[in-house]
C-alpha cells in the first residue's frame, strides 16, 4: 500500500476520500487496531505531500511555500507513537496548501473563488475566520511570501475539496473516536501539529518546546491536561498551555467532554526533530517520538484506569 502505509499486520490501513485531480488519491489513512488497545486517537491533519501537479502549478513560490505551510513530517512521530502504543492513527495526505481540515467549512475567502458564492450558514463550531488573516479553509497568503496562488479556485473546485477531503476526514474521526467511547466508555482525541520555534531554546524564559491546547478548558477533561502537562515536565520538556495555540476547529467540533469525547491539541516544536532549516527530519525525530509515546502511555493509562473504576462502581 502507498501513500501513508502502515506496516503493522494487526492493524486494518483504511483509505478514505480522495484527492482532487489526484488521480484517485486517498485523501487520508486510518489505522484502526483491532479491539482498540487503547482508548486514543492521534490525527495528524496538516502534515500531508502529496501534491497533484495541477496544485502546485497554480502555487506561487511553491517550493518555499509549500514546506511552511505543512506541519513538516510530524507524521513521522505520530506513526513511530501509533506503533509503540496501539493507539488509533489518522493521517492526511492531502495537503494544507488544497484544504486546511482544522478550518470550518465556512471559514473562507470568498474573493478567492471564482463564480457565484455558494450559500453558506456561519457554522456555530467555527473556531473563528481565520481566513481574514490568510489562513482560512483555503490558505492565501504568508507573511514573507504574500500571495500564494496565480490564479482564483472555482467554485466547483472548492465543492471538491470539500467534499472529497474535509467531509469524510471528519466523518472518519467521528465514528472513529465513537468507536473507541462504545469500547472504553470514553475516547480521546490527540490532534498532532507543529510550530516554529517561538523564540531561543536556551536560558531562563526559553521557548516551549510543546504546547498543549484545550480550547481553554472547553474540549478536554482537566485531569487529562493535568496529566499530559506534568508529564512533559517531568521529562525534562518545556511545556505550556494554550499560549499561543488553543485549539481550533477540530477540538470545537470533536471534542466534548460531557459525552466521553475529549480532545487536545499537542503542537511540537519544529526545531526539536527537523534539521536546522526546518525542512528535514534530523536525529531528533525518535527522542521527540519517546518522549510522546510515554505521553501517550501515561494518558491511556490513566483513561483506563478511570474506566475499570466506573466499570467497578456498576457493578
Amino acid at each position: 500500500m502507498q501513500h501513508g502505509a502502515f506496516p503493522r499486520d494487526d492493524s486494518q490501513a483504511i483509505c478514505g476520500g480522495s484527492i482532487p485531480e489526484g488521480d484517485g488519491r486517498p485523501a487520508f489513512v486510518l489505522r484502526r487496531p483491532p479491539h482498540f488497545a487503547i482508548p486514543i486517537l492521534i490525527a495528524v491533519p496538516h502534515a500531508g505531500r502529496d501534491y497533484p501537479a495541477s496544485l502546485l502549478s497554480r502555487m506561487r513560490l511553491a517550493d518555499e511555500a509549500a514546506p511552511r505551510l505543512e506541519d513538516r513530517y510530524v507524521d513521522l512521530i505520530a506513526r513511530k507513537v501509533a506503533d509503540a502504543t496501539g493507539a488509533a492513527l489518522l493521517v492526511a495526505n492531502a495537503p494544507r496548501a488544497m484544504i486546511d481540515l482544522n478550518r470550518s467549512p465556512d471559514d473562507v475567502d470568498w474573493e478567492m473563488i471564482a463564480g457565484a458564492r455558494a450559500r453558506t450558514q456561519r457554522s456555530r463550531l467555527a473556531a473563528g475566520r481565520r481566513s481574514r488573516s490568510g489562513l482560512g479553509l483555503v490558505p492565501r497568503r504568508l507573511p514573507g511570501i504574500g500571495e500564494l496562488w496565480n490564479q482564483r479556485i472555482r467554485a466547483a473546485e472548492l465543492k471538491a475539496r470539500i467534499d472529497q477531503v474535509h467531509s469524510p476526514y471528519h466523518l472518519a474521526l467521528t465514528r472513529t473516536l465513537e468507536s473507541l467511547r462504545d469500547r472504553w466508555g470514553a475516547a480521546l482525541l490527540v490532534d498532532m501539529h507543529s510550530m516554529p520555534p517561538l523564540g531561543p531554546k536556551t536560558g531562563e524564559g526559553r521557548a516551549a518546546d510543546f504546547v498543549i491546547g484545550d480550547r481553554f478548558g472547553g474540549s478536554c477533561e482537566s485531569a487529562l491536561v493535568a496529566a499530559a502537562l506534568g508529564h512533559l515536565d517531568a521529562a525534562g520538556a518545556h511545556v505550556v498551555h494554550n499560549r499561543p495555540y488553543a485549539g481550533g476547529y477540530v477540538l470545537d467540533r470533536h471534542g466534548a467532554p460531557a459525552r466521553g469525547l475529549s480532545a487536545m491539541q499537542l503542537e511540537i516544536c519544529r526545531a526539536t526533530y527537523l534539521d536546522a532549516g526546518l525542512r528535514e527530519p534530523s536525529a531528533g525525530v525518535d527522542e521527540v517520538a519517546q518522549t510522546v509515546t510515554g505521553l501517550i502511555r501515561r494518558l491511556a493509562d490513566q483513561m483506563t484506569r478511570g474506566a475499570q473504576g466506573f466499570a467497578q462502581a456498576a457493578e
